[in-house]
């Protein structure tokens, strides 16, 4: 009886352990299989792994738990959401967005409504909304630990197609788009694998081309890390 009882405490304790120090799953704004995903290094450059992946968005959603019972009164009426920005398509992209490769196409997304991009630095993905459909998908490099590229929403404050760099010699970087007053944009660049960035956030030079023709002073950049949404959510999450 004594022996069964320790075993069945013993197996509690083992589980209990496991649930303590077991990871929540991964998430992505554009979800990614993790153990394909490059992270930045002490030295300055990400760690030479497999090239990342963005899987396909349609995987169910991560449901939210509720730490504990909540009054009704302490639940205000959510507000209308904006359909303008509620995701409508996905771009059908199989397989993994490597490292120079990018993708484009308009078709069937309204010529004219707000324009959002999403940074997400896991799955290490930009891609591009408009109207709340996704008209583009690139691979990007970003900053290192030392420099890293910040999270948080950053309207485009400034432009310039054929933009070189003060602060770094004189490095071409077309298709700027300024996010902070710091320097930290957007821009075309050379996109390879093992390399880094200052904290900006690199894209290919041809998607930078599209990506310039299509956006406007105000239109709004939001950096995340690990945040999965998917069609019928909200891109500004109202």
């Amino acid at each position: 009886m004594v022996a069964t009882m320790m075993a069945a405490f013993l197996g509690l304790v083992g589980s209990a352990g496991y649930l303590l120090v077991q990871a929540p799953p991964p998430h992505a704004m554009v979800v990614v299989d993790q153990s394909m995903a490059s992270s930045a290094s002490s030295t300055g450059k990400p760690d030479l792994g497999r090239d990342f992946a963005r899987a396909s968005i349609a995987t169910s959603k991560v449901a939210v738990a509720t730490l504990g019972p909540t009054r009704a009164s302490e639940n205000p009426p959510a507000a209308a959401r904006d359909e303008r920005f509620v995701i409508k398509r996905i771009l059908p992209i199989d397989g993994p967005i490597r490292y120079g490769e990018w993708h484009w196409d308009e078709t069937g997304a309204p010529p004219n409504g707000p324009l959002v991009m999403t940074v997400d630095l896991e799955a290490r993905v930009l891609s591009v909304f408009r109207a709340g459909y996704e008209i583009g998908a690139t691979a990007v490099l970003l900053g290192t630990q030392e420099k890293p590229t910040p999270l948080g929403r950053f309207p485009i404050i400034w432009k310039k197609a054929d933009h070189y760099s003060r602060t770094y010699n004189g490095a071409p970087m077309p298709f700027t788009h300024r996010l902070t007053n710091d320097g930290i944009s957007i821009h075309g660049t050379k996109v390879e694998k093992g390399y880094a960035s200052h904290g900006c956030i690199g894209v290919p030079n041809g998607f930078g081309k599209k990506l310039f023709a299509v956006t406007r002073l105000g239109d709004v950049v939001y950096i995340t890390r690990g945040k999965r949404i998917g069609k019928g959510d909200s891109l500004v999450g109202s």
